[in-house]
């Protein structure tokens, strides 16, 4: 006879279950027995219970997860290794796979493994969710909430969960009635630079510790691309008869070492060269072969926005400059900020950028009520001279109502 330690989770489907209970001064010990099909080894499961109706709810759980095939007792951390890698079906097997492992293995798992998948509430969660906030960024908390809701959803499917408990958790409203959050607060526009003698200023800062974290600095800015699109870069995608960069791949730190794929909007976009930049590209593609890596960091190996982090000691640099909110992300805001408000279409901006939605692409735009101010005065010139019209002359003959016969 095998133990429940060693036996089982559940009884497979379709075999009789026999039980009893044996009353203690502890409790009452619910049994459940049952013969293993392959093995033909009698296995037992057993749970001391305050009473009755607790055992009953012991057998009930047990017919049930042999009709799921799970025991609906499982913790998060046995049901992930029971499903495998199933919940990242439909993910990018590279950048966002890779990214959603990282925070169910350093986040997840230490906070929620441990416990039984049905005793998970939304209301742990958002505790959850409450401390890793005072830790993390918001990127890596996305990163975390978005596999744990994956993992759910799965237990869903396997009716181990009726619902899933982190199903908009990364949404929460907390205080949204009773707080209104500015709108350049929220604004993309919040991140970019001022102007162009800061951008300046900023990659001469980072050029003292080596040319190529300017040229990163600048790069970023002035074609408004994330820092890995900047490192998949090659001196081809230049061309100074249109006077356009395009920018097709992006390059970043992956499992097993750097993935080299489509940008993230998956299509390729070009960019107009701006003279501020024209310096730096001319120095950065002469004389040099078009497959070659456009930026390369100090001991010719791939810049990715990590080292650049580490190397030039971001946050005390830009703490520094009294530009303490900067991330290397509000780089490409601010060179996007700045298309905009030199009037650049919207359409054409959103080509630019890559956003699917020209939505995202708005929110570029200068928020500012000149416009609002210039349909007022329009709208009082309209007013003003329906005022000055005698009555009668407001009538048109087609409003006139014939006399009723």
């Amino acid at each position: 006879m095998s133990t429940a330690e060693n036996a089982p989770l559940v009884p497979p489907f379709g075999v009789k279950v026999t039980t009893d209970l044996e009353h203690r001064p502890s409790g009452i010990r619910a049994r459940a027995r049952w013969i293993d099909p392959q093995s033909k080894r009698r296995i037992v499961r057993a749970l001391v219970v305050p009473d009755e109706d607790a055992a009953e709810a012991f057998f009930n759980d047990l017919r049930k997860s042999s009709q799921i095939g799970i025991d609906r007792h499982i913790t998060f951390a046995q049901y992930l290794t029971t499903i495998g890698d199933r919940w990242t079906r439909g993910l990018d097997p590279t950048s966002t796979a890779d990214g959603y492992k990282v925070g169910l293995r350093l986040r997840v798992l230490p906070a929620l493994g441990h416990l039984p998948l049905s005793q998970i509430t939304a209301g742990m969660i958002d505790r959850t969710i409450d401390g890793w906030e005072k830790v993390h960024s918001p990127s890596t908390i996305k990163n975390t909430i978005a596999p744990l809701v994956r993992v759910l959803d799965e237990a869903v499917r396997d009716d181990v969960l009726a619902s899933n408990p982190a199903r908009n958790r990364s949404r929460r409203s907390l205080g949204k009635s009773a707080l209104i959050i500015p709108t350049d607060k929220t604004s993309p526009r919040a991140h970019a630079l001022p102007d162009l003698a800061t951008l300046n200023r900023l990659a001469e800062a980072c050029g003292q510790v080596h040319q190529s974290y300017s040229d990163f600095v600048m790069l970023c800015a002035l074609l408004a691309s994330r820092g890995s699109e900047i490192a998949g870069l090659r001196v081809g995608d230049v061309n100074w008869d249109t006077n356009i960069v395009t920018i097709e791949r992006q390059t970043y730190p992956g499992s097993g070492g750097l993935v080299t794929k489509q940008t993230k909007g998956r299509a390729a976009r070009p960019v107009p060269i701006l003279n501020a930049l024209r310096p730096v590209l001319e120095r950065l593609t002469a004389e040099r072969e078009p497959d070659e890596r456009l930026l390369r960091g100090p001991r010719g190996g791939v810049l990715t926005t990590a080292s650049v982090r580490d190397a030039t000691k971001w946050d005390e640099l830009i703490t520094g400059l009294e530009l303490p909110s900067l991330t290397r992300h509000g780089l490409r805001h601010t060179g996007a900020t700045w298309m905009a408000d030199a009037g650049i279409p919207l359409h054409v901006l959103q080509r630019s950028l890559g956003h699917k939605s020209i939505e995202t692409t708005r929110g570029y735009l200068h928020p500012d009520t000149r416009h609002l101010a210039s349909a007022a005065a329009q709208a009082n010139a309209f007013l003003d001279a329906q005022e000055r019209q005698p009555m009668s002359a407001q009538r048109s003959p087609g409003n006139r109502r014939s006399p009723q016969r």
